[in-house]
């Protein structure tokens, strides 16, 4: 396999085509950018499907397909609404920095531009050993359901593409996460009897929340923080309860969000702080806690360790491939082993070492990029993870030989 100094990508242009995705609407139909996306592929010799579920995968294979590990690059390309039109600023102000040539515009670090650093690296690879596989999914910014689907997570499917490592297209700003909290929701569901207000009588199904938000608010004293996480988290976000203003009220629901760590899952959580609200109101008061309906799996929390091969190798890359070969170029930014603060669909390819990485910011020193009106990347990081993703690539798949 080619070394990275020496990997081309052909007529691939990763910022040609980061313009042009930014410029191709994907917030609330993506067949347009997928079109784009598959054309791109096709274009330079890749055979590109679409599957059921609107994931797209290419795959490249080396003729040691069993001595080596599957790699697989994922990244999703819908967006969010509103859509941001495209804008190329040349000479920007950003993060304090200035005469900073950036993309603008939905997308366009979320996360169309680790996706043009993803196709660099997949567009370069020759696998000696192993096999590649790259898988755009279609809806992560909703239900992800095409993820579901490629990883068994849905009803009728299985794990189709069964990695061994993955890299995650998300924007970190360059630095490698291996590990990121995840996300379930549910309502707690209070019920009592109604009665008039003057009255000693009914059970108060409002007046139980204050033993519930107890319970909410203990909920993990006990419990031991992640090693890269911290601690997990648990909002009370909405309440509602009664109907008239002289009745005891019968019905009282309080939606949470809960920030898990590892191992929780969904079913535990909510078996767990059922539990734990039961004994915390009166016993005439009847206690029920269902998770938020949803046909794909809740993104769970997922962690990799930080000593992988593949988080070495990829931190390797990015500070290899750095611009310029100097920290001055670039200060403070990229290398960095750390969690990532968004849940993902990097969950469902865990417990297989899983790192996310790309171009970009969640946010800045001034406010929120990413599911923003100012969403931008800088396009020297978008070359520049393009290289350290090409790098990563050709050190895993290489034969061992040549790693030797």
């Amino acid at each position: 396999m080619n070394g990275p100094e020496e990997t081309t990508h052909g007529d691939f242009d990763p910022i040609a085509f980061l313009e042009e995705a930014v410029k191709t609407p994907s917030h609330r139909d993506v067949s347009e950018m997928r079109e784009f996306l598959v054309a791109t592929l096709e274009d330079r010799g890749a055979d590109a499907t679409v599957d059921d579920a609107g994931n797209v995968l290419a795959e490249k294979s080396s003729s040691n397909r069993d001595a080596g590990p599957h790699v697989v690059c994922n990244t999703h390309i819908d967006t969010v609404t509103p859509h941001v039109p495209f804008e190329r600023d040349r000479n920007a102000t950003v993060a304090g920095e200035s005469g900073v040539d950036v993309i603008r515009g939905r997308g366009s670090c979320d996360a169309k531009g680790p996706l043009a650093a993803l196709l660099v690296g997949f567009l370069a690879a020759d696998p000696d050993r192993g096999r590649l596989t790259l898988a755009i999914t279609p809806d992560e910014e909703v239900h992800s359901l095409g993820a579901a689907a490629l990883t068994g997570g849905l009803q009728g499917t299985e794990d189709s593409l069964d990695g061994d490592l993955y890299v995650v297209g998300e924007p970190t700003g360059l630095d490698v996460c291996t590990a990121a909290k995840g996300r379930f929701e549910g309502t707690i569901e209070l019920s009592g009897e109604t009665a008039h207000a003057a009255e000693s009588a009914g059970t108060n199904a409002v007046a139980a929340a204050e033993g519930a938000l107890r319970a909410i608010r203990e909920f993990d004293l006990a419990r031991s923080p992640h090693e890269q996480l911290g601690e997990a988290r648990l909002t009370p976000t909405t309440i509602q309860g009664g109907e008239a203003t002289n009745q005891v009220p019968d019905r009282c629901a309080i939606v949470v969000d809960r920030r898990s760590i590892p191992p929780e899952t969904a079913a535990e959580f909510r078996e767990s702080l059922e539990l734990d609200v039961r004994a915390a109101v009166p016993d005439d008061v009847g206690v029920e806690f269902r998770l938020t309906d949803r046909e794909s799996p809740f993104l769970a929390a997922f962690s990799t360790d930080p000593d992988h091969e593949l988080v070495g190798t990829l931190r390797a890359a990015v500070d290899a491939t750095r611009p310029g070969g100097t920290e001055s170029e670039s200060p403070d930014r990229g290398g960095t082993v750390r969690p990532f603060s968004a849940a993902t669909e990097a969950s469902y390819f865990s417990p297989a070492p899983t790192v996310v990485f790309g171009p970009g910011d969640l946010a800045d020193e001034t406010g929120a990029v990413a599911h923003s009106e100012r969403e931008y990347v800088r396009v020297r990081e978008v070359e520049w993870a393009g290289r350290a993703v090409a790098r990563t690539l050709s050190e895993l798949l290489e034969d061992d030989r040549d790693a030797a």
